[in-house]
């Protein structure tokens, strides 16, 4: 146990549940129960063309690690696009959006603190594999986490200069 009174959480590489978000999927390795809600940490596979509806966080804060591939990135008015290895910090409050920025498959982890919007994405994930996915069950997930939806000026240039799917909505 270590000091916070927590076992050692152990994910071998390759596993941790896994689901789909509608653009991007998701795989979970630490739950914010497994860091005293310190953090969750997920891997988000990006397909190619692939770009997450802009939104902004009211609870947390994002750090982006890119494994594979490149994504791009937009927050506000400030963009990058990154290969493997390169790191990003996306704060709670700010308008962002990422996307597969290549021709190949992306891969990133995305560290979330504080701990528990990992939840988001299990309900979300949940609800698109049901088949029940509709705009009022994604309001409805989205406000019990702090999650706001946006349409910035700036979406539909990203999308043309990308060759991206525009997302849901978009």
């Amino acid at each position: 146990m270590s000091a916070l009174g927590l076992p050692l959480a152990v994910v071998p590489p390759g596993e941790g549940a896994e689901g789909f978000l509608g653009t991007i999927g998701v795989a979970f390795k630490l739950d914010s129960a497994q860091t005293g809600g310190n953090v969750s940490v997920v891997e988000h596979p990006f397909p190619v063309g692939s770009i997450v509806p802009p939104h902004l966080h009211t609870r947390e804060d994002e750090f982006s690690y890119v494994l594979e591939g490149e994504i791009g990135f937009r927050s506000e008015d400030q963009e990058a696009v990154l290969g493997a290895g390169g790191y990003i910090t996306k704060p709670r409050g700010a308008v962002h959006t990422m996307w597969n920025a290549g021709q190949v498959p992306a891969r990133m982890i995305e560290i979330i603190s504080p701990g528990g919007f990992e939840g988001f994405f299990r309900e979300l994930s949940d609800v698109i594999a049901s088949g029940e996915m509709n705009v009022d069950a994604l309001r409805s997930i989205a406000d019990r986490y702090g999650l706001e939806l946006a349409r910035p000026d700036w979406l539909d240039d990203v999308v043309k200069r990308y060759g991206l799917t525009p997302p849901p909505g978009g």
